[in-house]
């Protein structure tokens, strides 16, 4: 009875971690074109796949623990090895866990282009705001900064 439950649980997430997968994909094109209002529905949909998931997650936890197993692949194992349907759950477990650490890996992707992006927005903003002058290499080749900074609208 619980290892059909966790199989059912296992498999509903799998629509939804792909979807997941999806909308992070086009997170990071939607970044490199920084398109604000595609950012903002994709972060309102992956939010929601995420509440999902984690919920479904927990209840995968809480069959595993009510059967005083590990919360983990370990505890599926054991399950498994006791269950007609144990090889079903370890597949599906393991490609579930891919999938997953795809959407991970995507979701750090993106963040990383985030970083990278805020970074050079700062740096414009420094710019513009006259902010602490780039260094700059003089007329004789020599690497040095401004004596006083100005504003673009001073330039």
């Amino acid at each position: 009875m619980h290892d059909t439950n966790l199989l059912q649980l296992i498999n509903d997430d799998f629509a939804p971690a792909q979807q997941l997968l999806e909308l992070l994909q086009t997170e990071s094109l939607a970044l490199h074109g920084r398109d604000m209002p595609l950012l903002e529905e994709i972060l309102a949909t992956k939010q929601a796949l995420i509440i999902l998931l984690e919920q479904h997650g927990r209840k995968r936890s809480e069959i595993l623990a009510s059967l005083n197993l590990p919360t983990d692949r370990t505890g599926l194992a054991q399950l498994a090895s006791q269950s007609s349907l144990g090889e079903q759950l370890l597949k599906q477990g393991d490609a579930l866990t891919a999938l997953i650490a795809q959407c991970q890996a995507a979701n750090v992707k993106n963040g990383q282009s985030i970083q990278i992006q805020q970074a050079s927005t700062a740096n414009q903003l420094k710019i513009l705001t006259g902010g602490e002058p780039p260094a700059l290499y003089d007329a004789s080749g020599t690497f040095a900064k401004p004596i006083k900074p100005r504003t673009l609208s001073q330039a």
